[in-house]
């Protein structure tokens, strides 16, 4: 099929939930996908930070061929060994000691809302609160909806779900002011990805922990996006010497493949019994069976170094963009999650836009700030490239 029947297909029979560019990506390697019509583009979007190793890693497949021809699912009223072995990793590799499996960064940061609440009401107490960020996102559902701090994503959806309170993002005086005898947990993004790529200040996390251990109350990372490597460290929170009570996880756990996770510390974790909590999909023997491959590449086989590598020559490369197009306002981020700040009335979306038609795939988050997400895997070369195409589009940008 073509991009234009595929688009005609999809316009016909699909809910309308995204903007969707017009392009039918059919298959991708590394890092470049090509389309329908047989077009190549650069892939500096990498799935939205799914694809964390590019697409198709061989490691990655050859789990999935493997473990497709042996057992695809099994419910979880039975032992699962790769779900079992994925759990193992992640804790060895970790603050935590259990380990919930899911489908996605939404039931992951639900899961973690409902063990929170678990947890004090096995306490014998009233605290059910929970402080979110200003511009923070958390998911779609409506848990995770009630604790994403945008506006824009909850219109036509209330009443949300009780209770969550807003402060803004970087201000530890705000969560303090915030806290009270319902307060169960601060939820925090380490790095906010979709309001903006905001970087906390270096003391931040630790603060957060101080305020949290004084209050009685847990703290969460949503590393939703910012875990498994993106940051150059296997998790964010890392970066700050802070550690939490509870994490959770999806993303470019799998490389590709469906996947959520939820890791506690085993004081919390225990709240969780049979029956408390559960996800039919959650930690199948395929999806688990990927995830064993792909950490295992991140932790071993050199993707963090070129991470970091990768990351700094890419802020060093956006950096001397920002001397040459004034209306370029800030870089910011860790590892392969940067942003690029654009100045009002420049749309970010047009940026995007005209990259594509030049064969490369970038992100707009908040309408002005261009998000950088290449796989982890992703060379010098290849971020040269990207940077001749992005220098070419503002170009055009600053003469209009």
């Amino acid at each position: 099929m073509s991009n234009k029947e595929i688009m005609e297909l999809t316009s016909s029979h699909v809910m309308n939930t995204y903007g969707r560019f017009p392009v039918a990506i059919v298959s991708g390697d590394g890092r470049r996908v090509k389309d329908a019509d047989g077009r190549e583009y650069l892939d500096f979007t990498s799935g939205l930070a799914v694809c964390n190793l590019g697409h198709c890693h061989p490691d990655v497949v050859e789990a999935i061929r493997e473990q497709a021809g042996t057992l695809l699912h099994i419910s979880n009223l039975y032992h699962i060994e790769p779900q079992a072995r994925l759990a193992k990793l992640l804790t060895d590799n970790s603050f935590g000691d259990k380990v919930f499996f899911c489908n996605s960064g939404a039931e992951a940061n639900e899961a973690a809302m409902k063990l929170v609440r678990k947890y004090f009401s096995l306490k014998g107490s009233k605290r059910f609160q929970i402080i979110t960020m200003e511009k923070s996102f958390h998911g779609r559902t409506f848990g995770a909806l009630a604790a994403t701090g945008q506006k824009k994503f909850q219109e036509g959806f209330a009443p949300l779900l009780e209770k969550f309170t807003y402060v803004p993002f970087n201000d530890i005086k705000a969560v303090k002011s915030a806290i009270n005898d319902s307060t169960a947990a601060v939820m925090v993004e380490p790095i906010q990805g979709e309001g903006g790529v905001n970087v906390p200040h270096e003391a931040y996390l630790k603060e957060l922990r101080a305020v949290c251990d004084s209050s009685g109350i847990l703290l969460v990372f949503d590393e939703v996006q910012s875990g498994v490597g993106r940051t150059g460290k296997l998790f964010a929170h890392e970066h700050w010497g802070a550690t939490p009570d509870i994490m959770t996880l999806a993303k470019g756990l799998a490389g590709g493949v469906a996947i959520g996770a939820m890791i506690a510390a085993d004081a919390v974790a225990k709240a969780f019994t049979p029956g408390t909590h559960a996800s039919t999909f959650g930690g199948n023997p395929l999806a688990t069976a990927a995830g064993l491959a792909t950490l295992n590449v991140v932790i071993n086989k050199g993707a963090l170094e070129n991470c970091v590598k990768s990351g700094d020559y890419l802020v060093e490369k956006l950096n001397a963009l920002k001397k040459d197009y004034p209306f370029i306002i800030e870089v910011r981020g860790k590892g392969l999650l940067i942003g690029v700040e654009l100045a009002d009335g420049i749309k970010g979306t047009d940026i995007v836009r005209e990259s594509l038609a030049r064969g490369l795939l970038l992100n707009c988050v908040g309408d002005k700030v261009l998000r950088f997400i290449p796989a982890l895997t992703v060379t010098k070369d290849e971020i040269d490239e990207m940077i001749a195409i992005l220098r070419t589009v503002l170009g055009a940008v600053q003469k209009a």
